[in-house]
């Protein structure tokens, strides 16, 4: 590739990376990046923390300058330059310089696009009334940091409970701000199933946040106060001093398709496994690409950091002529919010059933992070997706506490890369002490309750169809237990008396059976199925019926 041009449009983890890994692998290329912002590489992943104060120095979230570029890697950056327009035929840019205000155009042998994603705005009514922010640079969290400092707000409605309206919520909160989360949805972290969803929305009102849930708002306006009011189709009018659109993200795809370069069907750039546009001297890397699901094989958009510097570092080796590959997306991720950590990897029930997949069961667990015995063990609530026919891993998600569901997670997302089943989930030697974990770590317990179910130690019992089942629901757990919280039209043995007490079972009817947590159900299965009776375990117990019939 000696004496080649590369032109990089788009900067951050996705063309920063590129450029470097460019270097890295040709000294003799010509590598010029462009970003029509002010800054070429920054961690975005940290911005609503300096919004809430927690990072306070904002140069400690510029990973690199253009000078560092310069004299590190020798590739020339100009930043606050944006390129209009690619001319496939002549293999030209057409490039605004906006501090000097003229045009001109480069030509390039390759051109890589990284230009992201750009908030979602939608046309509303008082949308560009002053105090409604979006969050996508250190501009943007510039503004909103001046907005509390010279405004001390009081309240703030954060539209969209996703991954940042909810960083974003803890932040305004430790900013002394009253936060209320509006979600057109019916549960928070639309990518979390349901039920895994329910224990973050628990969580948040425990710690004074409001939810509007299954709203959407409607428009703006401003009171005669200068204040900002929030209108929802519902009809609620939410008073505010600040709001903060959180509503997700869409592919800035406006250069690759006036070019006439192909978009997919999620509305992304279409890109084959080395990255490569269906124009063969164009790459597309980051937001603004669709890539396949590794496990549902469905094009998805994939808004993250890891995958964007996977992918970069593919293109810069495609295009320096190695043979490389980006396989697809997992979707492994983690956000934290008041102390509590939400994590997921690899397919949800949700995106199964809509990939038309049907060969797959779920188990519910709730172990702590560590033993029990060692100061501050807390519950993870783990869900794992496996494949019936044959146990393979699909996906996990995990609620918890600060510290231990990120961990589990990131050896399930390694599991399901790897084609691992649930067999090997349980055997995988993990590392153990007290402070960290148990000696049957979680994500071994994960893979020990799917393979019993799959080796028919037991039978699984759906959760959702407890309210309509024929079935006799047995609670195993002692009478001042059951007493508090137990599922409707259960029958309550205790599991230590189950044996003297069998002939009050039907042998004739089946019995889905719960307890706390699920271990204790699953002892009471085994014990009734050596005895002839039809039993089921209500997997996770009364914990995970909680989050599937929540009180409230």
């Amino acid at each position: 590739m000696a004496n080649k041009r590369v032109v990089i449009v788009g900067g951050v983890a996705g063309g920063a990376t590129c450029a470097a890994r460019l270097r890295r692998l040709d000294e003799q290329a010509e590598i010029l990046l462009i970003d029509r912002g002010p800054y070429v590489s920054f961690a975005n992943c940290g911005l609503p923390y300096y919004v809430g104060n927690v990072i306070h120095d904002e140069a400690k979230l510029l990973v690199a300058t253009p000078a560092l570029f310069k004299d590190r890697f020798n590739i020339e950056v100009r930043t606050r330059h944006e390129v209009t327009e690619i001319n496939r035929e002549a293999q030209t840019v057409s490039i605004h310089d906006h501090v000097a205000g003229r045009k001109f155009t480069e030509h390039y042998d390759n051109l890589v696009l990284s230009p992201g994603a750009a908030p979602i705005r939608p046309r509303l009514t008082g949308i560009n009334l002053p105090g409604i922010f979006t969050l996508r640079n250190i501009p943007d969290s510039r503004e909103i940091r001046e907005w509390i400092d010279s405004r001390r707000p009081q309240r703030a409605v954060v539209i969209g409970g996703g991954f940042i309206g909810l960083e974003m919520a803890e932040n305004l909160a430790h900013r002394g701000i009253k936060v209320t989360i509006v979600e057109m949805a019916k549960q928070l972290m639309p990518p979390l199933d349901p039920e895994m969803a329910e224990y973050a929305r628990v969580h948040l009102i425990a710690h004074g946040v409001q939810l509007a849930m299954g709203d959407a708002v409607a428009s703006f306006e401003q009171s005669d106060r200068g204040a900002l009011i929030v209108h929802t189709q519902a009809g609620a009018a939410l008073d505010a001093d600040l709001v903060v659109l959180a509503m997700g993200v869409r592919p800035e795809t406006r250069l690759a398709r006036d070019a006439g370069l192909e978009i997919g069907e999620r509305g992304g750039i279409r890109v084959d496994s080395a990255m490569r546009t269906s124009d063969p001297k164009i790459w597309a890397i980051g937001d603004a690409v669709e890539t396949r699901n590794l496990v549902t094989g469905q094009w998805e958009l994939v808004p993250l950091a890891g995958p964007a510097n996977r992918q970069a570092r593919v293109a810069a080796g495609a295009i320096c002529g190695r043979d490389v590959k980006f396989d697809g997306v997992l979707g492994t991720a983690v956000c934290g919010f008041f102390g509590m950590t939400v994590a997921l990897t690899g397919a949800t029930e949700r995106s199964l059933s809509r990939a038309g997949i049907a060969d797959f069961q779920a188990i519910y667990l709730h172990p702590n992070q560590h033993v029990a015995y060692y100061p501050g063990a807390h519950p993870i609530h783990i869900k794992l997706l496996f494949r019936k026919s044959d146990g393979l891993v699909l996906g996990a998600q995990a609620v918890g506490g600060s510290s231990g569901p990120e961990r589990r997670i990131d050896v399930i997302a390694t599991a399901i890369q790897m084609k691992a089943t649930v067999f090997n989930l349980e055997d995988i030697d993990l590392c153990y002490a007290p402070q960290y974990g148990a000696a049957r770590d979680p994500a071994n317990m994960a893979g020990m309750i799917a393979a019993n179910a799959l080796r028919n130690d037991v039978r699984l019992a759906p959760w959702d169809e407890v309210p309509s089942t024929n079935a006799l629901l047995l609670d195993v757990r002692e009478p001042h237990e059951y007493a508090v919280d137990p599922i409707a039209g259960a029958y309550n043995i205790p599991l230590g008396k189950l044996r003297s007490r069998m002939q009050e079972l039907p042998k004739s009817k089946e019995i889905w059976v719960n307890c706390g947590i699920g271990q204790r159900a699953y002892f009471a299965c085994r014990i009734l199925t050596q005895h002839g009776f039809q039993v089921r375990n209500l997997s996770g117990g009364v914990q995970t019926y909680a989050a599937f019939y929540p009180a409230s």
